[in-house]
């Protein structure tokens, strides 16, 4: 299912499609992508066959969010190569299993599609299309030292609010905001 278009991407549903599945395998299986994710359980995959087990992972946790909250494929409209994930969801607390009623946004992006303002595009759109449903601020919140994530949460316009740790179990996260924009 296609969330959102922009000019250069279609931000979709990731799939069971083998094309899908090994996108995803090739993503999480890298160390330099996995590293900036914090203790994220079973990250890096080790095995291929463990694409479909993050699938279902994401499935399930935006299976009551109605399309609103997902973790979704950034498929290029030129080429119909999947740059990455971008993601829009409540934030998890402290602990984890209790999500919060802050709004995140983030991206993972393939060492190939970097460099091509995939990340901010996307999550532009996403935060637009989340502002007009009605959320005051969203956040983004990156592990210190990765400068490519905090130099795209600058892009997208979102403020700098320093270290902060009630959530993701309390892990200590770079965090930057964006409040909607006023009529």
């Amino acid at each position: 299912m296609t969330v959102v278009t922009t000019e250069r991407l279609i931000l979709r549903d990731w799939t069971d499609d083998p094309a899908d599945l090994a996108r995803i395998y090739d993503i999480y299986s890298r160390p330099e992508i996995t590293r900036w994710l914090g203790a994220a359980p079973g990250l890096p995959l080790t095995d291929p066959s463990e694409a479909i087990d993050r699938l279902r992972i994401w499935q399930a946790r935006h299976a009551a969010d109605g399309g609103r909250y997902g973790t979704w494929a950034m498929e290029v409209r030129e080429t119909g190569l999947v740059a990455g994930t971008v993601l829009l969801k409540r934030l998890p607390g402290n602990p984890e299993t209790q999500l919060t009623e802050d709004i995140e946004t983030g991206w993972h992006l393939h060492p190939d599609s970097r460099g091509h303002g995939y990340a901010t595009e996307a999550a532009r759109a996403l935060m637009a299309r989340e502002f007009a449903a009605g959320t005051s601020e969203i956040y983004a919140v990156v592990s210190p030292g990765n400068e490519p994530s905090m130099a795209v949460c600058r892009r997208l316009g979102m403020a700098h609010v320093g270290r902060r740790t009630e959530w993701y179990g309390g892990e200590e996260l770079e965090t930057f905001v964006r409040a909607a924009p006023t009529a």
